[in-house]
């Protein structure tokens, strides 16, 4: 038992002498300590001849050589593979390869610019849920069941309850704000909305929208005009022409849409406003008294003025986009090209 004892001191002062210094001598060193055929399984094996009374100091004196061996050999290990010889000098007091920076995506930097201009005028962010309710959606905006304006919409319904969709524009929350504050009541209300068309350059199953509702005393059509005349020219300039044609909406009376000058042609004509130099960007009008009736909002003494418009469509026309799909399909290449700046 001595003798073993001096041999297991024999070699663990052999593993502490040696430092393999490259690959093939830490190889040598794991099969000679570590290996099937190595001198700890002889030694491991020899546990059976010990006597019943030194097992416990035996095995304690094992366990820490085995430790020992495999420590060193991992710790050899490490520092082989983490620094090879490449005989390449690195200098520590170099600045660091910069890493890209992010971008801006241009539905956000074109909301955000909305929410911006209107923010000046007292217009404060209202927001409410994606999946809402029949009454919400359609009902409270003159959309009563069977109007033929709903067919306009192409809608997402939720199949275990008929009487939830996906919204489909975000005029419910206006609804749900009218519900809840009395005039005078001046939002924007920006958000995602959904509607079951087929994706192509033109049309997506997903956009977001941005619309705005003023309701208080004496609101009237010209305070709608100046609102709108302002936001175009904070978003595209002075220069940009705008005109109103009459149009139809259920929920505002009298209706109408705006377009401005194309800014691809300058207005004399091109295949992205259909060569009639003018883009439509937005839809507006007179909130309809039956709609102010809706939410317990006298008529008599409140009127307003509401408007509606696809950020995707703003973002389109500034920075010159012709293809909606580009938005959703997170190339880098596309995205890149936008900063907060522009």
């Amino acid at each position: 038992m001595e003798q073993l004892l001096q041999q297991i001191e024999a070699y663990k002062q052999e593993i502490l002498s040696i430092a393999p210094d490259g690959a093939e001598a830490l190889e040598a060193y794991r099969i000679k300590f570590l290996g099937t055929k190595g001198i700890l399984k002889s030694l491991f094996a020899g546990m059976k001849d010990t006597p019943a009374d030194q097992k416990k100091e035996f095995g304690l004196l094992l366990n820490e050589i085995k430790q020992l061996a495999e420590g060193r050999y991992e710790s050899w290990k490490q520092s082989l593979e983490g620094s090879p010889d490449t005989g390449e000098k690195i200098d520590l007091t170099l600045p660091g390869d910069p890493l890209p920076l992010g971008s801006r995506h241009p539905i956000s930097l074109t909301r955000d610019k909305i929410v911006h201009i209107f923010g000046r005028l007292g217009f404060s962010v209202a927001e409410g849920p994606e999946i809402e309710d029949d009454w919400h959606n359609f009902t409270a905006l003159n959309l009563p069941e069977n109007h033929p304006a709903r067919d306009m919409q192409d809608t997402f319904y939720i199949h275990q309850h008929p009487d939830w969709l996906l919204r489909t524009h975000t005029s419910s929350v206006q609804a749900r704000v009218m519900e809840k504050q009395k005039p005078p009541i001046r939002i924007i209300c920006p958000g995602r909305v959904y509607r079951n068309e087929t994706i192509s350059a033109r049309a997506h199953c997903f956009f977001h929208q941005t619309e705005g509702l003023y309701v208080d005393e004496n609101v009237s059509f010209a305070d709608l005009k100046q609102t709108l005349y302002f936001f175009v020219q904070e978003m595209f300039g002075k220069d940009v022409k705008i005109r109103f044609r009459p149009s139809y909406f259920p929920f505002t009376e009298p209706s109408a849409e705006m377009d401005i000058t194309c800014l691809i042609c300058g207005g004399s004509g091109c295949n992205i406003c259909k060569h009639t130099g003018w883009v439509e960007i937005l839809g507006s009008g007179m909130v309809h008294p039956k709609m102010l009736e809706n939410f317990g909002i006298d008529p008599n003494k409140y009127t307003g003025f509401a408007f509606g418009m696809g950020v995707e469509r703003i973002c389109q026309v500034k920075y010159r986009i012709n293809d909606l799909r580009l938005y959703s399909q997170n190339d880098v290449r596309f995205l890149s090209q936008f900063t907060a700046a522009t």
